[in-house]
């Protein structure tokens, strides 16, 4: 009986989906090769539900505001937070590169290299005018922005319907129960997808043993230790200097979301948690409006993980071919990473794309020597989505509390507990909004 109970356990569940997979991946590396539509499919199937429990849950959060006038504030908030810690993950990822120099003697010259590699993303690059992404940030129409999937247009359609609803009275609280009464679908529907997370942990870490296996990290080993270690020292320090500024153990709120954690980790994505994320950071306090504007928008401006590979990869890239940057160079990259650390959010591999951005506006830089990293891209890829869902998740409660969005007793209880969910998993959001302190 107590084996039962511990099997289910989700996280307990895709840890021996993860075992599974890399043992699979490494006794048979064609099998495990071949599997990798297990793990495209799981994340299919979960991003599909992303776009309208994104809008179902800001509508019912603007609604739920006793002031709507906290929405200007508390996005403003949330946005420098986000520019802040893009900073500081910029500064660390140079940092990490300067101190291992995983690039230092290797001597590469950049015309060997395949710059076929590059080109094919290129088609992805988002556009580097300001005025461009803004106005890709405005649906074309009011379905076309659920049927993309993007989140950002999603965001506008939400904002402009629940204030509308909190205009219309009785009108907008009847428009308003249908809303929350479709979102409850969602999310039961949600809880039937994630009963197959173990199988897409299963088979998207059983196709990168096997296609990449160890033997490609060679050389490169270097790079992803000197990745691995920024990223932890960012959340360590970086993120746990801002959860204590705010009052709340960064230790338990690991320990919490250990289960959306291990998923992030399996599928090297972080969009199949972001249903469960905005439940459960409701869950431990955080009043739902801050969490439905939060969240979502974090999710395309608060890619820290992104940031810290982009320094990384570039600096790494200038030791590999001799190349030498002035501190002005590196000054105008980390200003320019500002902007392409955002522009490829929600694009396929936008960790990679972004680089590729990056070094087409940097002429000192060779685009071609993205060729050294792509072996091991995926190497990283789990670090940097896991580590911008931290960030997430942290910078929601921070701001939270900010706004006297949040009640500390709950978020302490809560954290202390750890997550036991009632039955079967289940994970919803409540009908009323949380108390603010």
């Amino acid at each position: 009986m107590k084996i039962k109970s511990i099997l289910g356990h989700l996280y307990v569940q895709v840890l021996i989906g993860v075992g599974l997979g890399i043992l699979v991946g490494a006794l048979w590396p064609d099998l495990g090769a071949s599997l990798k539509p297990l793990g495209d499919g799981f994340v299919k199937l979960v991003k599909f539900m992303i776009a309208p429990i994104v809008f179902c849950t800001i509508v019912s959060g603007i609604t739920s505001l006793t002031d709507t006038k906290k929405v200007g504030p508390t996005l403003l908030r949330s946005l420098g937070l986000f520019y802040a810690l893009t900073a500081v993950a910029l500064a660390l990822g140079l940092a990490a590169v300067m101190l291992f120099q995983p690039g230092a003697g290797m001597h590469i010259n950049p015309a060997h290299l395949d710059s076929s590699v590059a080109s094919k993303y290129t088609s992805q690059l988002p556009s580097s005018n300001p005025v461009d992404f803004i106005l890709s940030i405005i649906p074309t129409s009011f379905v076309g922005a659920f049927a993309d999937g993007d989140v950002l247009p999603v965001l506008v359609i939400a904002l402009l319907c629940g204030f509308a609803f909190s205009k219309l009275g009785a009108p907008g609280r009847l428009a308003l129960d249908i809303v929350n009464s479709f979102n409850k679908v969602l999310f039961v529907v949600f809880g039937f997808l994630m009963k197959v997370a173990p199988i897409g942990a299963f088979g998207a870490i059983a196709f990168t043993v096997g296609k990449y296996g160890a033997h490609s990290i060679g050389n490169l080993g270097m790079l992803i230790l000197a990745f691995y270690a920024a990223c932890i020292v960012f959340v360590v320090v970086g993120l746990g200097l801002v959860a204590r500024i705010a009052g709340f153990s960064l230790w338990r709120t690991l320990r919490y979301f250990k289960d959306e954690f291990l998923i992030v980790l399996a599928t090297s994505s972080s969009e199949p948690v972001l249903p469960r994320l905005l439940s459960k950071l409701e869950r431990i306090g955080c009043e739902r409006g801050v969490v439905g504007l939060v969240v979502p928008t974090g999710y395309s401006f608060n890619l820290t993980g992104t940031s810290i590979y982009l320094t990384l990869a570039s600096m790494f890239i200038a030791q590999a071919c001799d190349i030498h940057l002035s501190w002005d160079q590196i000054l105008l990259m980390l200003g320019m990473m500002l902007l392409t650390s955002k522009g490829a959010a929600g694009v396929t591999g936008s960790g990679f794309v972004a680089l590729v951005a990056t070094l087409t506006v940097m002429p000192t830089l060779p685009v071609a020597g993205v060729a050294l990293i792509v072996g091991i891209d995926r190497f990283m890829s789990e670090a940097r989505a896991l580590t911008s869902t931290v960030c997430n998740i942290v910078s929601c409660i921070a701001v939270a509390k900010w706004q006297r969005a949040l009640n500390m007793e709950t978020l302490r209880s809560e954290l202390k507990a750890g997550f036991v969910p009632a039955e079967g998993e289940k994970v919803q959001i409540s009908s009323e909004p949380a108390l603010v302190h």
